[in-house]
């Protein structure tokens, strides 16, 4: 899933810009602090953005300051942090080891496997603070890859069964914003399958590897179905996303779901 949830930099402002770069770092930092410094490479923009919305939505205390690290050894670099950094890194491991999983079961590749051995013992911790979260998280990975392993042709149910994964990760806990929170990841989640469905059709064609859109890609009107389809699940989404009560960050978060998630299908299409 990971690497289409991300903003257009070109098209924030300074401020906006800074403002994301503080969380990505804040995120980095405690992804160090609880799991070491090799689980920093797990750190992503996917999960950027959901620390980025829960702290909108939540508001809470938040820990400033400047900090240097691997990447920028020099210069000293801001960074924002507060209590839900915490459960934004634990998901990154969650996600980044099921990945590494998955992709040493693929094709055995060493990513893979170097990746599931070095995420092993993190992945154990946040199994232990969220095993029904885990559970169901790895359930919905098993019966995706089932249903690919079958080569089965009705697209929405691995698209359902996707949205059902990040509806899990966004559902952050049981409140008032729970069904609204689950609800925006179900809409993102089935977006997130389709673009990469979309994004690697002609790769996967070519290896021979399961991609729900081979079916319809001989069909006049693919390009069109394919971003009509693409909008439908995206506005799922922003539909929701429009209902909560957000007050902080509203442009970066904006730029993402109405910008950075189409970077990649914009570079493929040129449009």
């Amino acid at each position: 899933m990971f690497g289409y949830v991300t903003a257009n930099y070109k098209a924030l402002s300074d401020k906006d810009r800074e403002g994301y770069r503080q969380y990505y770092c804040g995120l980095c930092r405690t992804l160090g602090k609880r799991y070491g410094t090799l689980s920093r490479l797990t750190l992503n923009n996917d999960m950027t953005f959901l620390l980025i919305l829960l702290s909108s939505l939540y508001e809470p205390a938040e820990e400033t300051g400047k900090g240097r690290c691997l990447p920028h050894p020099v210069k000293r670099r801001a960074y924002l942090a507060s209590e839900l950094c915490a459960y934004c890194a634990d998901m990154t491991i969650l996600l980044a080891y099921l990945k590494a999983l998955d992709d040493r079961g693929d094709d055995g590749s060493l990513r893979g496997k170097a990746g599931a051995a070095a995420l092993k013992k993190p992945f154990g911790k946040v199994e232990q603070l969220y095993p029904e979260k885990v559970f169901k998280i790895r359930g919905y990975i098993d019966e995706i890859n089932a249903y690919e392993a079958e080569d089965g042709q009705d697209i929405d149910i691995p698209i359902n069964l996707s949205g059902q994964l990040l509806g899990e990760v966004f559902f952050y806990r049981d409140d008032a914003w729970g069904a609204d929170l689950r609800a925006l990841g179900e809409g993102l989640g089935r977006f997130i399958y389709l673009m990469d469905a979309y994004d690697d059709l002609a790769d996967d064609i070519q290896k021979g590897r399961y991609n729900a859109l081979r079916h319809f890609r001989d069909q006049e009107d693919f390009e069109t179905f394919s971003e009509d389809s693409l909008l439908m699940m995206i506005a799922e989404c922003t539909e929701i996303f429009e209902t909560l009560p957000l007050e902080n960050h509203l442009s970066i978060l904006r730029n993402v779901l109405y910008s950075g998630v189409w970077m990649r299908f914009w570079q493929k299409t040129g449009k």
